[in-house]
């Protein structure tokens, strides 16, 4: 994990790769779990026996917004920055979802600063992209640039 002291530091980083989180193995019941919460059962996700038969994954695959969920426990694996009361999710720009993540495949994140706008005393708002890479696959399953809000 890289530890940022401080938004002067953070600044300095604009370009940069902040750095790359741990694999994660996204299960079958991983997938169930984020169906259910979000109501969204389609079979491609949930029925494994139908998505063997008819998917052009063979298997089942984890939910688009289920990969993009997954930001926040790669970010707090890549980067730390220091001396802020607290972050704060403020939005994201642009999500694009170019790969399917097959049942019990590996994905990780990797972090790279765009952007800092410096607020009121103290605060600033920054932008990164992250890519979530899917193990032994050329095409990332999410690129998404978010929003942060540190004060």
């Amino acid at each position: 994990m890289r530890v940022i002291t401080g938004l002067d530091e953070l600044e300095a980083l604009v370009g940069t790769e902040l750095g790359v989180s741990e694999w994660l193995t996204i299960t079958q019941d991983m997938i169930d779990r984020f169906a259910d919460v979000t109501l969204d059962p389609q079979w491609i996700h949930v029925d494994a026996d139908r998505a063997a038969r008819e998917s052009p994954y063979g298997t089942t695959i984890a939910h688009g917004f289920f990969t993009l969920s997954l930001i926040p426990h790669f970010g707090e694996q890549i980067a730390e920055v220091r001396g802020i009361v607290r972050a704060i999710n403020y939005g994201v720009n642009k999500v694009r979802f170019p790969n399917a993540v097959r049942r019990d495949a590996r994905v990780r994140g990797v972090q790279t600063l765009l952007a800092t706008t410096r607020l009121a005393a103290g605060a600033m708002r920054y932008t990164s992209q992250f890519v979530v890479e899917v193990d032994g696959e050329t095409k990332p399953a999410c690129v998404a640039e978010t929003v942060t809000m540190l004060v």
